[in-house]
């Protein structure tokens, strides 16, 4: 049809097929990664003592392949480079990825940098940029009445966050050797961000395990061009011939390996992102949207664990098996997915029951903009999951942007009296209860009657089944259970598909 409903006159012609033959080689590569997420942390045994025993304390970690840009400094298979190509070590299976007693961060752990090889002539395969135009993704429903600015990070004067900074964590007083080679006292840099805070501070050092600050910087960049910057705004930034992130990609590639280039680099970021703070520019754009794009979100939540719970990751893994304490992870595209499959918005309130660090309980809080509730038991994961929050609290402010208010308790989630006060008013309740004991899950099904119609419960165990039970039975009479699967890598302790439930309240 043409347009306005008319038949188009225009006769296309017949179409030819060739057909060509072609020889395929039997012996092909295969990819050599299961997960293809650019952006692994340290994160805890799962099955100490070798057992493979299911967690049952909910947070999250990674996105899918692509998820949150940082994958992004790339190099070729047979560079002379001093440095080795960017591998993603750590995603050979769910074993090896559990088993280690890792005390990374989210920065891909490698045997070194991950400098690019550069040059003008880039193909569009291992071009970084070349995606820059595909702008921030809204989601199908946009949550118009959430506002997104925070009304703190935009005022006159320039703020101190009190931020982790990532020389905190990576520096060479930490025994980090500086990259390129670069004399110790040329380290220091700084990394501005959308919103009238002061900035990060970084150092250009690189040791595996530790916070890559080049692949870092290069991700914040990439994030405020395009969720931050309309168009033309933005092609300074993430242009792919003369762009900011341009300049920093070629001065750290193995063709020019150029130090002062890259401080050079940043250092016009810095100062053309402080002038469009300084115009209204930022806070403006932040006011038409009402949604930040899943990438981001996981990117700040990483640069908070890789600041908190990181340097302590170990902790996580003293717990009593066989008990209701193990601990385990949901990771980011699975809290997104349900978030998404719950309809949540920023008028909802969520609770995690046995939340761990607090992973999910920031995820609704800055995805969602709702108020979101957790509690969990162990000491260890409470006292990260505090640190998270208070890190939390100030990176959303050096980002610029507000999220839902955010309530951690500790104690029982059987008796904890805030819990049990808010559960009247939750719209959608997590529990990560595979490993949870029958008593408890009981426990939990009695918990329920107090919910209000509507309510979503998302479980990875159900609390409807087939047994001939007096709580059984109940379950049955106040549940409608449907059942879903989750993808390979959504949960910290198994790399394989699982199945997962959603409860609704009759």
């Amino acid at each position: 049809m043409g347009i306005f409903g008319q038949k188009s006159k225009i006769k296309t012609a017949p179409q030819t097929i060739r057909v060509e033959k072609v020889v395929v080689s039997q012996q092909q590569n295969k990819a050599g990664s299961a997960n293809g997420n650019g952006n692994s942390r340290p994160r805890p045994t799962s099955h100490p003592n070798g057992s493979n025993k299911f967690a049952s304390s909910s947070s999250l970690s990674l996105k899918p392949p692509s998820s949150n840009g940082n994958g992004n400094i790339r190099r070729t298979a047979k560079s002379a480079s001093p440095y080795p190509s960017s591998s993603d070590e750590w995603r050979g299976g769910a074993s090896a990825r559990l088993d280690r007693k890792r005390k990374a961060v989210s920065s891909t752990p490698r045997d070194s940098p991950a400098f690019g090889d550069s040059s003008d002539d880039d193909g569009e395969d291992g071009d970084p940029f070349s995606n820059h135009n595909k702008r921030m993704r809204r989601s199908a429903s946009v949550d118009v009445n959430r506002k997104l600015r925070h009304k703190k990070a935009f005022g006159d004067e320039e703020r101190d966050p009190r931020v982790i900074h990532a020389a905190d964590i990576a520096s060479v007083a930490t025994s980090c050797p500086p990259i390129l080679g670069a004399p110790a006292d040329e380290v220091a840099v700084e990394l501005q961000y959308p919103s009238r805070c002061k900035p990060e501070r970084y150092e250009l050092v690189w040791k595996k395990d530790k916070i890559d600050a080049v692949k870092d910087i290069l991700t914040v960049v990439r994030h405020v061009a395009d969720t931050y910057l309309t168009e033309t705004e933005a092609k300074p930034f993430i242009d792919h011939h003369t762009s900011f992130r341009r300049q920093m990609e070629r001065a750290i590639s193995e063709k020019y390996r150029d130090m002062a280039a890259f401080k050079t680099a940043l250092n016009s970021y810095n100062e053309s992102l402080r002038a469009l703070i300084a115009s209204g520019s930022v806070a403006r754009n932040l006011d038409k949207i009402h949604h930040l794009p899943s990438d981001l979100v996981a990117f700040i939540l990483d640069q908070v664990y890789d600041r908190t719970v990181a340097p302590k990751v170990e902790l996580l893994s003293k717990y009593e098996m066989g008990s209701d304490n193990v601990y385990g992870e949901l990771l980011h595209p699975f809290i997104t997915k349900i978030l998404e499959q719950t309809n949540m918005t920023s008028d909802k309130v969520f609770i995690d029951l046995g939340s761990g660090v607090g992973n999910v309980v920031l995820q609704a809080a800055l995805e969602i903009g709702c108020r979101s509730y957790g509690c969990e038991s162990m000491e260890n994961p409470c006292n990260l999951a505090e640190a998270q929050e208070k890190e939390f609290r100030s990176r959303c402010l050096l980002w610029g942007v507000s999220p839902g208010r955010v309530h951690l308790e500790r104690g029982d989630i059987r008796t904890n009296k805030k819990i049990l006060e808010v559960l009247k008013e939750a719209d959608a309740i997590l529990v990560n209860n595979k490993a949870f004991t029958s008593v408890l899950n009981d426990a939990l099904i009695n918990m329920f009657l107090d919910l209000k119609a509507g309510c979503k419960i998302i479980s990875l165990k159900s609390f409807v089944h087939d047994n001939k039970t007096a709580i059984n039975d109940v379950a049955n009479s106040i549940l409608d259970v449907q059942r879903y699967r989750y993808h390979e890598n959504w949960v910290s302790w198994a790399a394989s598909e699982g199945e997962y439930y959603i409860s609704t309240k009759k």
